[in-house]
């Protein structure tokens, strides 16, 4: 019979590796092609994988909670049809390696994993950590330790965060990015002295735990911690400043309450505010293309194409940010319609991996839960952040060629935060203003 394997497919230039949340087929059940097998997770999105043939779920290489890299084989099934290959051989060469002849980036460097012949054999010569150690290490973090200079003590030492505590291609890039470097023998003395001068700043941080019953302890969902840690590095790579302007957006809302009901009845499709800020957003971006950028190291990236990356609510009461790939352009029928069904997938957990990925700049919409304003973070590695507040009327001073009136007009803050590093004050609040004016100039009279 033949046995098809099932890969981990890949999911984007970024994501190396997902974790296995939940077998939905069990080993002998009988499979339809296309119908889904697994549940996986990434740092980015949940997805599906499915079948690609029909056939019986004979094998599962991994348990849930595994983490496998792209590319490694998951599972095995069974077509039911003649194979005049040995399987048995295939298998034993390809299921073993999972890695075969892929590149793994990490920290602009490149490992490359080979085939499970003698160089593995001779790697494993090198560094066998299963002669002086009980804990399992995948090939990948065996390569890379020992590309790193990484002892197996060391290795040992790493807190890991897969299942069982297995020590994970990210807990060991952490591990290499956050080692200090060992002093040389003609500093030695330099620095004890050094570090015998310098008063450090420590803060500890102690665990409220209840005593009482009045208090429940809730475990943070998977997606929680990895906003948690995003957010968190977030503040620590980029120097936040945040500007604010309030625009008039009276126009905008009298055009849409005149056209709202037709443009339903004609597309189908609800008409928000949402893609009329976008679309002013867009043009903006365009008269400064600084503000859509990229910081790697000390290097800026300027992007070609405007990706906008919309912050979506979840029913659960995380978040996620579906991307507009390639905004400039769409339409705002074009941008209504991407707004509408990027939101619709996300709140019923339908994105796509790469729906989530290599957004340029980000909106979002904080006045859609009653905020005035907001002081949102930057979502690395971009470099700015809009934040809409709530419109609001509000009795406004209004100037006529007959002199100051006061009339009453529907009001919204904008409230931009951007990385210091590379946008300064006088970018940020030129890009700001003219988001501003492209709202405020919004022409009443225009058609649907």
């Amino acid at each position: 019979m033949s046995k098809i394997e099932l890969k981990m497919p890949k999911m984007g230039e970024s994501v190396a590796e997902a974790t296995i949340i939940k077998w939905v087929k069990n080993v002998g059940d009988m499979i339809e092609a296309d119908e889904t097998v697994v549940e996986i997770a990434t740092d980015k999105v949940d997805s599906e994988i499915p079948s690609t043939t029909k056939g019986q779920l004979i094998k599962k290489l991994y348990n849930e909670n595994d983490v496998v890299s792209v590319g490694e084989t998951i599972a095995i099934i069974d077509d039911g049809k003649e194979s005049d290959k040995d399987t048995n051989q295939n298998n034993s060469t390809d299921v073993s390696t999972n890695l075969n002849e892929s590149d793994i980036s990490y920290e602009n460097k490149k490992i490359d994993i080979v085939k499970e012949s003698n160089t593995n054999a001779n790697l494993d010569n090198e560094f066998d950590v299963s002669k002086s150690s009980k804990k399992f290490y995948s090939p990948l973090v065996k390569t890379i330790a020992k590309k790193e200079g990484i002892s197996i003590s060391e290795l040992n030492s790493i807190e890991g965060s897969g299942h069982n505590q297995r020590v994970t291609k990210k807990d060991i890039l952490i591990y290499i990015k956050n080692k200090v470097p060992k002093p040389s023998q003609s500093d030695t003395s330099q620095e004890i002295f050094v570090n015998k001068n310098k008063a450090e700043p420590s803060i500890e941080i102690q665990n409220y735990v209840p005593s009482t019953d009045d208090s429940e302890i809730i475990e943070m969902d998977r997606m929680r911690k990895l906003i948690s840690k995003h957010m968190t590095a977030s503040k620590s790579i980029s120097a936040h400043v945040t500007s604010f302007v309030e625009s008039d957006v009276t126009d905008i809302v009298n055009w849409r309450i005149k056209n709202k009901n037709k443009f339903l009845e004609r597309e189908k499709q609800k008409l928000t505010y949402t893609p009329i800020i976008f679309e002013a957003v867009i043009k903006a971006i365009v008269d400064f293309p600084m503000i859509n950028i990229s910081v790697s190291g000390d290097k800026i990236v300027k992007h070609k194409n405007i990706n906008i990356g919309m912050a979506t609510a979840l029913p659960s009461g995380n978040l996620i940010v579906p991307v507009i790939k390639n905004a400039q352009e769409k339409n705002l029928l074009g941008l209504t319609k991407s707004v509408n069904d990027l939101a619709h997938r996300a709140r019923n957990n339908k994105l796509l991996p790469e729906e989530v990925m290599n957004g340029t700049f980000t909106i979002t919409n904080v006045g859609s839960f009653g905020s005035v304003m907001g002081t949102p973070i930057i979502n690395q590695p971009q470099v700015a952040i809009l934040a809409l507040g709530k419109i609001q009327k509000k009795p406004s001073v209004i100037e006529t060629q007959y002199g100051d009136l006061i009339g009453v007009r529907s009001k919204m803050f904008l409230s931009l935060s951007y990385d210091h590093r590379v946008v300064d004050g006088a970018l940020g609040g030129q890009f700001l203003k003219r988001v501003s004016d492209y709202l405020e100039k919004f022409d009443p009279k225009r058609d649907l």
